[in-house]
């Protein structure tokens, strides 16, 4: 049983699904009616009319309408969209059972209800009266229920019998002459109308003749309380009170009982037909749940739940659930599991299972609509204790295809019968369906992985170890799980590595090395997709999608809040979206994301899918059938957002250009992300465009939506704020001719005068000042007049407003006598004061430039503003990737994995490629964290404040002062080489400490000293004069930096590969203490070096790990040395130096020796681990090992006779552990232990807390830490 919602209420008497939204409606002991959306586990709504308990209720197929019947005697009709009861039906006179509307309910609006009353009753709810009361029954009617198909009701009752009655009389009676009180009453006449009424008397006692009884079936020994049609064969079920389920078959002239299925302990309160599968479902007091095979009668399944009793089933009409209602609430489940068991195989095919066998669909073969040809391969067999049936839940769960073998096809089966098994096929891949060898079984947990082209894994249901057999079916390994609580395997990604799940865990596990190569937080991982060329998987969790890299390491994270059914990659040859852009599945919906963290939605489903390959617009699936189809999906909005993301400009401008992308989501999203130029393309609103306009500089582009929405708004109100914002932006940029245009449309005078005198525009300005006299503005005539230097026309603004003193000193000293003369009449009666020597006349500035515009602030048009401008060559070239590239990327380089990688380079492709993503696409809210200790913000500059203050000396301005290089450092960068290089010793060490615990700081002197001596060049002056020290600088290739500068330091990632090149070299030739040193001298170097991108940061954490492994090598190489005669500890210490993580090349030497050292200790087993191991290599296959391959074989022979250990060893090869640093002694799994925080380097018990670390000799041991800090 897979339980999709439980409730908990009161008793649970009636339950009915809605027939296509995810509704179910729950009728309870207390009364109450609840509508929940079992989806999402919400009630939706309640209803409270009834008094008593609710028995029956029932969904109308189309209509929005419930109807319920209680122990009230009450049937009423509610209306959910209302949300309230339309009528109530009135007539019987006990206790209500069961209440069903006519599958056919738009031809024939009826209502069946069953009663204690001994009767059921037949209701036209459309005009509300009762067709036919069906009586018969001597005791109560516990239900009654319609045919889906044909005239006929079933009921059952009390009496020990089940009915089946024939409505035909009825339905043609209602297709003919329409019956009733009201077609009496239309006939008129007393005579007509007594005469109806005397019908519905006898119909009320008697019953009538339109309903008849077509069978009574007896054999019950007790009371029977349900009974149900087959949804298409002539068969009948009951349930009664005598603890049996019985079967029934009809004909058209009688009915008899074909089986009684035993088992349920207490009364039987329901069963139903399956309404997809040849099953029964009962249900019972006993508290169980039962499930029967109707063609073998035996029982499949019980589902048992403790302290409650069972009293009512329901079953969708179109999908596979059922619910159950007990005494606290109700069960929505399903029997098994839909999704249909597939695997992607080579190429261009898909292997599946439908019912009981394995198909191979090649959609290379795709013709017209269809996606592929379907081509059998082989036949499965039924397994387990379920073998003679069909059982719920014994078909495939799990498909595997083995992509590792080129030659034959090999897939792996896996099913949950008994606990987990699995069937193990191959076929030929030239005629799939010809040649296919016998299916090899076992038990396992889960789905198995493919390790390589012979041989796979799968997990041992009891001991949880992780169980290597070969294409034989023989175990070759046991491998114990690296953590605790593993329940499934899954695809690594690459041959040799799976992925586990633990709890909320993902782990890589590297199989042949016993190595943990990454981990990854997951809540409730239900599978694993990986991209085509394997460089990211997507991990499909219940309720949300992570998506990772090949090492595990997590690229982004949604949630969702409906489950996740499947996913799959594009595949497309063409357009970037290959292993860029994955689909998923929901239960109503085609989604997308990507690896930026960008999601949204592509369509809509009727139906769940399961998604297998996408190519471009293509979606193919399976359904829950397990047939194959295709859908068409516009992934348009996905690409251009993935475009975006990775700056492919020509991609996006082309997709603008040919796509219909709208909407204000894409809007927001193109401003959120900083490209407001892209959406001002292909958005049509005025206010929407002058916004976005405005945001990228585009004046043009504004001052046309200004146009626009000042013949929307008629030039009042909002039109000025536009004109005004205009304004300012063409003032920031320079453009005085758009400024003067806005300040025009918004009617602002003063603004536009003070313009004018800045452009030396006289002409305007003498126009302004007409344009003040015929507004009566005295104080714009009086400034206009000012900034113009007209003294008579300040006279007469002065003489017009009454200030006729200020009037005659105006004139007065501007020597305007007779005008002066005139005023001084007329202030006769006021003392006049005198005028003063020495005064001149006001002149307007002399403009600098007064022809043309000003030089205007250079907004450049990016490619995304300028369509024109988009290179269309960019998109057709990515169009354009060979086939070739997709199929090459699959050839991976692992990184350290043979003896080519000492020569050709160290780390090559251990990193990934850094993903930009973007400004603020995170919202983490770093506004809110405080003074961080970086430059101030920039105070808000009144533009304006300057024009008051006009000089000769205007145009010169004193730049501000800078900061010299190594102040710009120290606050530019938190790495301890960049402080370091600008002489802050301090901090550096400060940094160091508090990154990685670093506190002896001897070792590192050379690297701090050699980090501020690379950063500056001494310069020799004129004689007489010092050196000039020039700063170097890392990020001045296309300019000078400024405040951003960083220096650049003496170490990189070139120089560290080097020196691991050089400690390879000299443990390949013997020289310990001189690789020792080269991989120190590495360790020393790593904390000042500074990474230039993602993949250089990955590579300096690799080499930490591999200094790490090779220090600790060469340290028990001299232990084994020290340990002379030991024959005990001489073979530990062997032991663990085949443990230590070396290359291959390496690897071979450590398990000669001490394959050696244990057989001639006589410690037997061990030596014949240490051969098998040897022998594993793939190095040992060549010709100049052959004559070490033929040593290891008789070692492994001779000590396979032998097979004892002479001495006892802390030693197993079985066991998962790490090497403590100090005293060589294994560290298990839930063993204490300290580590440290720079090399790793992990020591038993806490002894070392607090010590230098023995590995890199200035770091603290169990210090928790930051980690190292590389630069990016």
């Amino acid at each position: 049983m897979l339980t999709k919602f439980e409730s908990k209420s009161a008793r649970v008497k009636g339950l009915a699904f809605h027939p296509v939204r995810p509704w179910i409606c729950a009728s309870l002991h207390n009364g109450v009616i609840q509508l929940w959306d079992y989806r999402v586990g919400t009630v939706i709504d309640r209803f409270e009319e009834h008094d008593g308990p609710v028995r029956g209720v029932d969904f109308h197929l189309h209509d929005p309408l419930i109807v319920t019947g209680g122990d009230d005697y009450k049937i009423k009709v509610w209306d959910y969209k209302l949300r309230r009861c339309l009528f109530t039906l009135l007539g019987h006179l006990d206790y209500i059972r069961t209440v069903q509307f006519h599958p056919n309910a738009s031809q024939f609006p009826w209502i069946l209800s069953a009663s204690d009353d001994q009767t059921l009753r037949l209701w036209d709810f459309r005009k509300r009266t009762c067709l036919s009361v069906l009586t018969g029954h001597n005791h109560y009617v516990m239900c009654a229920a319609f045919h889906p198909s044909e005239d006929l009701i079933v009921s059952a009752s009390l009496d020990q019998t089940v009915r089946v009655w024939d409505t035909t009389g009825l339905r043609k009676k209602q297709l003919g002459e329409p019956v009733g009180p009201s077609s009496a009453m239309m006939e008129g006449g007393r005579q007509s109308v007594a005469a109806s009424t005397a019908m519905n008397v006898q119909a009320e006692l008697f019953g009538t003749n339109d309903v008849v009884v077509k069978y009574v079936l007896e054999g019950h020994d007790r009371g029977v309380n349900w009974a149900a049609f087959h949804p298409t064969l002539p068969l009948l079920a009951s349930a009664a009170d005598d603890r049996q389920v019985k079967l029934w078959r009809m004909s058209e002239t009688k009915a008899w009982e074909v089986d009684t299925l035993r088992g349920h302990a207490n009364n039987v309160s329901c069963c139903l037909f399956h309404p997809k599968q040849e099953l029964v479902v009962s249900n019972s007091e006993d508290r169980s749940i039962r499930v029967w095979d109707v063609s073998k009668r035996v029982g499949v399944q019980t589902f048992r739940r403790e302290g409650d009793r069972f009293w009512i089933l329901a079953a969708h009409r179109s999908q596979n659930l059922l619910a159950a209602g007990h005494d606290s609430g109700m069960i929505v489940f399903k029997l098994e599991r839909e999704r249909p068991a597939s695997a992607a195989g080579p190429g261009d095919k898909l292997y599946y299972v439908r019912g009981r066998e394995l198909f191979c669909h090649d959609y290379a073969r795709a013709t017209g609509g269809s996606s592929g040809v379907d081509v059998p391969i082989a036949s499965l067999r039924r397994v387990g204790q379920q073998a003679q049936t069909d059982g719920i839940g014994s078909g495939p769960r799990f498909l595997s295809y083995n992509m590792h073998n080129p030659k034959e096809g090999n897939v792996l089966v896996c099913s949950e019968v008994d606990g987990g098994c699995y069937e193990l096929i191959t076929f030929s891949l030239t005629n799939a369906g010809g040649s296919v060898t016998d299916g090899k079984r076992g038990s396992c947990l889960g789905p198995g992985v493919f390790l390589g082209s012979n041989r796979f894994a799968v997990l041992d249901r009891h001991k949880r170890e992780i169980v290597v057999k070969n294409m034989n079916n023989e175990t070759t390994k046991r491998v114990a799980a690296p953590v605790p609580n593993v329940d499934c395997l899954y695809d690594g990604g690459a041959p040799g590595r799976i992925i586990l799940r633990a709890d909320d865990r993902a782990v890589l596990f590297e199989v042949q090395s016993r190595r943990v190569l990454g981990e990854l937080t997951a809540p409730k991982i239900k599978s694993l997709v990986w991209s085509p060329d394997g460089s990211k998987v997507a991990i499909l969790c219940k309720y949300g999608v992570v998506i990772a890299d090949r090492q595990l390491e997590q690229l982004c994270s949604i949630s969702d809040t409906v489950r996740i059914k499947s996913g799959a990659w594009d595949a497309s040859s063409t357009g970037g979206t290959n292993s860029n852009l994955f689909i998923y599945t929901t239960l109503h919906h085609v989604k997308y994301c990507l690896p930026t963290g960008d999601t949204g939605t592509i369509r809509t489903l009727d139906n769940p899918i399961y998604a297998t390959r996408v190519v471009k617009d293509q979606l193919f699936c399976l359904d829950r059938e397990a047939r194959s189809r295709v859908l068409s999906i516009d992934t348009t909005e996905a690409r251009f957002k993935l475009a975006l993301a990775n700056k492919k400009y020509g991609q996006v401008m082309h997709l603008v250009r040919h796509s219909r992308l709208c909407g204000r989501a894409i809007v927001a999203y193109l401003q959120s992300k900083g490209f407001p130029e892209v959406a001002l393309h292909f958005v049509r609103d005025p206010q929407t465009r002058f916004g976005l306009a405005l945001a990228c500089g585009n004046i043009e582009a504004a001052m046309e939506c200004a146009f626009s929405l000042e013949q929307q708004k008629g030039g009042e109100g909002k039109a000025k704020d536009v004109w005004g914002q205009l304004g300012s932006e063409a003032l920031r940029q320079g453009n005085h001719q758009i400024v003067e245009m806005s300040y025009q449309r918004k009617k602002d005078f003063d603004r536009l005068s003070f313009l004018y005198m800045l452009t030396g525009d006289t002409e305007k300005l003498r126009k302004m000042l007409k344009i003040s006299n015929m507004r009566n503005d005295i104080m714009g005539r009086y400034h206009n007049a000012l900034l113009l230097g007209d003294a008579a026309e300040r006279v007469a603004v002065l003489e017009a407003s009454g200030n006729l003193s200020l009037a005659y000193i105006c004139a007065n000293l501007h020597g305007l006598t007779d005008t002066a003369e005139r005023i001084k009449v007329a202030i006769e009666t006021q003392e006049g004061s005198g005028s003063k020597k020495g005064g001149r006349l006001l002149q307007p500035p002399t403009p600098i430039i007064r022809a043309g515009n000003w030089p205007t602030l250079e907004i450049k048009k990016t490619t995304l503003e300028d369509l024109s401008a988009a290179d269309a060559g960019v998109y057709e070239e990515e169009d354009n990737v060979p086939a070739t590239t997709v199929a090459n990327a699959t050839a991976w380089d692992d990184g350290f994995g043979d003896d080519a990688m000492v020569d050709a380079g160290v780390t090559s492709g251990l990193g990934v490629d850094d993903d930009d993503f973007g400004g603020d696409d995170w919202g983490d809210d770093l506004d809110d964290l405080g003074d961080l200790g970086g430059p101030p913000a920039p105070a808000h500059v009144d533009e304006m404040a300057g024009l008051n203050e006009i000089s000769d000396e205007a145009g010169f301005q004193m730049p501000a002062a800078g900061r010299p290089p190594a102040a710009c450092w120290v606050a530019n960068s938190s790495h301890a080489a960049d402080h370091m290089a600008a002489g802050s010793a301090s901090s550096a060490m400060q940094l160091l400490h508090r990154q990685i615990a670093a506190s002896d700081f001897t070792n590192l002197r050379s690297s701090m000293l050699g980090c501020y001596l690379a950063s500056t060049v001494s310069l020799p002056g004129i004689p007489g004069s010092g050196s000039m020290i020039i700063p170097l600088m890392r990020n001045d290739a296309t300019g000078h930096p400024g405040s951003e500068s960083l220096p650049r330091t003496s170490s990189t990632v070139k120089s560290l590969v080097a020196g691991v090149r050089n400690g390879y070299r000299f443990f390949q030739g013997g020289k310990f203490n001189d690789a020792k040193n080269a991989f120190s001298d590495v360790l020393y170097q790593i904390p000042l070096t500074i990474a230039e991108n993602r993949a250089e940061a990955n590579e300096m954490k690799d080499m930490i790990e591999i200094c790490r492994e090779y220090i600790t090598a060469i340290r028990i190489k001299a232990a084994i040395t020290t340990a002379g005669d030991d024959p005990v500890r001489s073979t530990e210490l062997s032991a663990y130096f085949t443990h230590c993580n070396l290359q291959p090349v390496h690897l071979l030497l450590a398990l000669r020796s001490a394959m050696g050292t244990a057989f001639k200790h006589k410690n037997f087993i061990v030596a014949a681990s240490f051969a098998r191991r040897l022998l594993e290599l793939p190095d040992m296959k060549s010709e100049r090992n052959a004559d070490l391959r033929m040593k290891a074989t008789k070692v492994l022979q001779k000590s396979e006779q032998m097979a004892r250990n002479e001495h006892t060893l802390n030693y197993n090869e079985n066991a998962t552990f790490v090497i403590d640093c100090k005293d060589f002694v294994p560290i298990y799994s839930g063993d204490e232990h300290v580590k440290c925080s720079y090399s790793g380097s992990s020591y038993k018990g806490s002894a070392m807390k607090g010590k230098l670390c023995v590995t890199d000799g200035f770091c603290l041991v169990g210090v928790e830490t930051i980690g190292l800090v590389t630069g990016m």
